[in-house]
C-alpha cells in the first residue's frame, strides 16, 4: 500500500534524472536562479525545484501551479542532501564507472519511454553526450543517497504481531481492494535449433567480422544486422557493465580484449556475438557487439506443438499428473517448482492480469481453475520461439485485503511502513545536528519532518 505522498516521492526520484538547470526542452522556461536551501555544505537551487515540478506536471498531466507539490519536492531534496552529507561523514564513495553504468541503465529507461534515442534528443534539444555530462553529478548524488538510505533500513524486520497490529490499525474504509490474481503453472517445449541453422548463423557472423577487419565500421554493421534490439540502434554499444552482469562467456572474452580489438565468435544463451572493446575502467567494460540468433524451424515448432498436445491429452485422461508431466517433459527453467510461473515484479507466484504477457493473459482469461490449455506459442527468456500448455491453479475474486488470504502483501506493507518510520526518525535526528537554512519563501511549507529552519 502506497500513499499519495510516497507516490509523489517515487516519481520525483525518477524525474530528478532530467532536472538539471539546463534540462528544459524550452529555453524560454528558464528562471532566475537562487539558493532556496542549504544542508551542510550542499545547496538546493530554485531551478532544481522548478525543473522537477515541470517534469512532474509533464508526466502526471497536471495543469497549473501548486505550491504544495513544490514544497514536497523541496523536502525530498532536503532529505537527499542530508543523506549526501551523511555519506561524506561515513566515507561512502561512488566512482565514475559506477555512475556511468547507472547512467546507461537510466538512459535506456527514458529512451524506451520516448520511443527512441532520437526522440529524446529532439525533446531536450541535446545530444546523448551532452545529456550524460549534465546528468553525471545528479546521478552520483542520488547513488550516494541510496546507499545511505539502504544502510538506515538494512536491519528492519517485522514480527507476526507487528503485521497483525499494523493491519488492524488501517481504517476499515481504507483497507485496499485486491484485484483478481492468478497462479499459473506451465509445461514448456523448446524445440532444438538445427545444426544447419547454427552453421548458417556462424558463417554470417564470420563474414561480418571479416568486413570489420577489412575496414568497415563496426557500429554501422551493428545497426544494420545485429539482432539485439536494445543496442543495435546505438551501433551495438552496451555501456559500462561490471563483472557478473553479463553472460559469463561474453564477459570472459570482453575483459580480455584490448581497446578497439574485435573478438572471435562468442556463443551465449542469446546466440552468437562478435565483440569490440570500446573502453575498460577497472572491473567495468564498455563494449559494442553484433548479435545473431539462430532460429527454430517451423517444422520443429510444429513437432513441439504436437508433442505438447499429446502430453495435454495424457494429463486430461489421468494417465499422468501435471506435476509428473512437468518433471518428465518440460524444458522450462521452472520445472523444479512444479512449473509455477514466478512474478518478476513481486517474486511471488501470483499475478494480476496486467503483470502477465499478453498471450498468457488472453489464454487464462477464458479458463476455469484446474483447467489445462491447448498448446500456445510463447517466447522464452532468451527470446526463442517455443510452445507451452498452461494450468490455471488458482484464481481469486476481487476482495478487500485480509490476513488469511493476503498475509504476504500485508507483511510487505507493514515492513514498508516500519522503514518509513525509521527514516522519519533518522531525518528528525540528523536535521537537528546539521546546518539547515531555508529561504523565507519556503518557510511556510507544511513539511512532514522537523527541519531546523533558520
Amino acid at each position: 500500500m502506497m500513499g499519495a505522498k510516497n507516490k509523489l516521492f517515487v516519481f520525483i526520484g525518477i524525474a530528478m534524472i532530467m532536472s538539471s538547470p539546463s534540462f528544459s526542452q524550452n529555453d524560454n522556461s528558464y528562471i532566475i536562479d537562487q539558493i532556496v536551501a542549504v544542508v551542510g555544505k550542499n545547496v538546493i537551487l530554485e531551478s532544481d525545484i522548478e525543473n522537477q515540478y515541470l517534469n512532474y506536471r509533464l508526466q502526471m498531466n497536471v495543469r497549473g501551479s501548486s505550491s504544495d507539490i513544490r514544497c514536497q519536492i523541496l523536502e525530498e531534496q532536503l532529505f537527499q542532501k542530508l543523506m549526501v552529507a551523511q555519506a561524506e561523514v561515513d566515507s561512502i564513495e561512488v566512482n565514475d564507472v559506477q555512475v556511468e553504468g547507472e547512467m546507461e541503465r537510466r538512459l535506456q529507461m527514458f529512451i524506451t519511454q520516448f520511443g527512441s534515442q532520437e526522440k529524446m534528443e529532439a525533446y531536450y534539444n541535446k545530444s546523448i553526450p551532452e545529456i550524460k555530462k549534465e546528468l553525471h553529478d545528479i546521478i552520483k548524488e542520488q547513488m550516494l543517497a541510496q546507499q545511505v538510505q539502504a544502510g538506515i533500513v538494512a536491519n528492519v524486520t517485522v514480527t507476526p504481531s507487528e503485521i497483525r497490529s499494523y493491519f488492524r490499525s488501517i481504517p476499515e474504509d481504507s483497507i485496499p481492494q485486491i484485484p483478481t490474481e492468478y497462479q499459473i503453472a506451465q509445461i514448456v517445449k523448446k524445440p532444438p535449433i538445427s545444426v544447419e541453422e547454427r552453421l548458417i548463423v556462424k558463417e554470417r557472423l564470420i563474414e561480418l567480422r571479416s568486413r570489420v577487419l577489412k575496414g568497415e565500421n563496426f557500429s554501422t554493421l551493428a545497426i544494420l544486422y545485429s539482432e539485439d534490439p536494445g543496442s543495435a540502434k546505438k551501433g551495438g554499444e552496451l555501456g559500462f557493465y561490471g563483472r557478473g552482469q553479463l553472460y559469463p562467456e561474453f564477459e570472459a572474452v570482453a575483459f580480455k580484449l584490448k581497446e578497439g580489438e574485435i573478438s572471435n565468435l562468442v556463443e551465449t544463451e542469446a546466440g552468437y556475438h562478435i565483440i569490440q572493446l570500446i573502453e575498460r575502467k577497472g572491473d567495468y567494460v564498455n563494449v559494442r557487439h553484433i548479435l545473431l540468433t539462430p532460429k527454430v524451424s517451423p517444422a520443429d515448432l510444429l513437432l513441439a506443438r504436437n508433442e505438447l498436445d499429446s502430453i495435454a491429452n495424457l494429463i486430461r485422461n489421468d494417465s499422468i499428473t501435471f506435476d509428473e508431466a512437468v518433471e518428465q517433459f518440460s524444458d522450462g527453467k521452472n520445472k523444479n517448482n512444479g512449473g509455477l510461473l514466478v512474478n518478476p515484479y513481486t517474486g511471488s507466484t501470483t499475478f494480476e492480469a496486467e503483470q502477465l504477457d499478453q498471450q498468457t493473459s488472453f489464454v487464462i482469461e477464458k479458463m476455469k481453475v484446474g483447467e489445462l490449455s491447448n498448446p500456445v506459442p510463447m517466447k522464452t527468456e532468451e527470446n526463442e520461439d517455443a510452445y507451452q500448455i498452461v494450468l490455471l491453479k488458482k484464481k481469486t475474486k476481487p476482495h478487500r485485503a485480509n490476513l488469511k488470504d493476503d498475509y504476504s502483501k500485508i507483511q510487505a506493507w507493514t515492513e514498508s511502513h516500519k522503514k518509513e518510520k525509521v527514516i522519519d526518525d533518522w531525518i528528525n535526528d540528523k536535521a537537528k545536528e546539521t546546518y539547515v537554512r531555508i529561504i523565507d519563501e519556503y518557510k511556510s511549507c507544511n513539511f512532514r519532518h522537523s527541519w531546523e529552519v533558520r
